[in-house]
């Protein structure tokens, strides 16, 4: 049975003219149990009985889990342009203010009783709030979806290339985009096209997993290349340590490219659009208990992206790529160590984007073709497109930092920042000067100005250059 809203909620619900009678809402939970897409990603907490439910720790996981991915590739140069104490600064801000919004999102979820993003949109505007949250889902994932494929593009040739004995150079094989465009069709659009894809969760996990050790890497290649920095990579057997003037790190820097830096951490720790599964799934669930739940995840993500970002920076300074494991692909082309975690990140990327396709199609399916019966038909056009959109992004956009500028200084600052506050101040009853909702009226403020003036920066640079 399906979890029950509080006393009230069903007035509310039929106000937003969404109100479903019992035999109704059993009708439709039968049809999402045939459809695949339109079945929940996570069971609701109703589902299953009261005693079982992931524990803590299997929470605080799939939370970090959800929150680990491409944004740990940008953080070095992200720290290379702000120095390290207003990188550690910055990021501690976004964490905490990450965390904050979790609070928000958990107790609009206790007043309204519904476990989705969309549908506490659903209750503060209507409609428009349900379709405002769904299209910046599509978008937030496809750029997620194009930042991986992108690291398809830019990482494949080498890792092809390390296997190979001689120069190769001019060869088919070793064409990004090439490379990047058979991959997608014979990998990524076959396994996008299922209709359910629960068993690729696993292979979600195991890209968590490819981060952790890619940090762990980073720490120990460290002391593998030179400063300064070889002019060829001829050099990469030299074992000396990063100790001479010209490799001092700065504490604070401030330059055009600087504008990147909070875009970059708002899309590392964008996980807002997961928490309500996770909470939904949690044993004996109280808001107390998720909140435990975010904090610790958000908190042991930090310390991975500092340590990741700090050891990254230090290896190369300002001469850190915009994705790091660029840089290690120039210096240590044949490393056996690298060679691994190219290889396992290469793995995770091309089975993670088919499962971030799911609830990207899921959504245009909600706001596009709500009013269509769902067809095969359909359902291959839709996932055609996103392939389509996604493949030529990654093909044609020069750097991985544009997406996590563009991107990260809309989506992921609305869903992270913006929306939460929104919504909080919508359907919170308290009074206005009440600690929550002066915090939730901060948290608007802070990410409509910080993703108005990141955005701005970046076009302006875009212009200069």
């Amino acid at each position: 049975m399906a979890r029950l809203p509080p006393q009230g909620a069903g007035r509310l619900m039929v106000e937003h003219g969404w109100y479903l009678s019992a035999r109704e809402r059993a009708e439709e939970e039968d049809d999402e149990e045939e459809d695949g897409e339109s079945a929940p990603l996570l069971p609701p907490s109703g589902s299953s009985p009261p005693n079982r439910g992931s524990s803590f720790g299997v929470s605080v996981f799939n939370l970090m889990n959800a929150i680990m991915g491409s944004g740990i590739l940008g953080l070095s140069y992200a720290m290379a342009n702000t120095g390290i104490l207003g990188f550690s600064i910055l990021l501690l801000i976004v964490a905490s203010l990450a965390s904050y919004s979790v609070f928000l999102l958990l107790n609009m979820c206790t007043q309204t009783a519904v476990t989705t993003y969309e549908d506490i949109g659903l209750f503060a505007f209507g409609s428009t709030g349900k379709v405002l949250v769904a299209a910046t889902i599509i978008t937030q994932n496809i750029g997620a979806m194009s930042s991986y494929l992108l690291i398809v593009k830019s990482e494949l040739p080498g890792a092809v290339a390390g296997f190979l004995s001689g120069d190769e150079s001019g060869s088919w094989y070793l064409d990004g985009r090439l490379l990047l465009l058979i991959a997608s069709v014979c990998i990524v659009f076959p396994l996008a096209l299922l209709p359910k894809i629960g068993f690729l969760g696993y292979t979600s996990s195991l890209s968590f997993f490819f981060m952790v050790y890619f940090a762990l890497v980073i720490m120990v290649k460290k002391w593998s290349i030179p400063c300064p920095l070889p002019l060829s990579s001829a050099m990469e057997t030299l074992q000396v340590s990063n100790s001479t003037g010209d490799c001092k790190a700065k504490l604070f820097h401030l330059s055009k490219e600087s504008a990147y830096a909070i875009p970059t951490m708002a899309f590392s720790f964008l996980c807002h659009t997961s928490v309500l599964p996770i909470f939904c799934e949690l044993q004996s669930p109280s808001k107390s208990r998720m909140q435990n739940v975010a904090v610790t995840g958000i908190g042991l993500s930090f310390l991975i992206y500092f340590v990741s970002a700090l050891f990254g920076y230090l290896t190369f300074y300002d001469k850190v790529d915009s994705e790091l494991l660029q840089g290690y692909s120039r210096y240590l082309p044949h490393d056996t160590v690298i060679m691994t975690v190219k290889v396992a990140i290469l793995f995770a990327v091309l089975l993670t984007v088919p499962l971030i396709h799911f609830p990207a199609r899921k959504a245009v399916l909600m706001v596009f073709f709500s009013h269509v019966p769902v067809s095969w038909i359909c359902h291959i056009l839709v996932t055609l497109a996103l392939n389509t959109i996604v493949v030529l992004f990654a093909m044609y956009v020069p750097d991985m930092k544009h997406i996590f500028g563009v991107v990260g200084s809309t989506t992921s600052t609305c869903l992270l920042f913006v929306y939460p506050g929104l919504f909080y101040l919508k359907l919170s009853r308290e009074d206005f000067l009440s600690p929550q909702k002066l915090g939730a009226c901060a948290l608007v403020i802070f990410g409509v100005c910080v993703g108005l003036l990141s955005l701005v920066l970046i076009i302006f640079n875009w212009i200069d250059q």
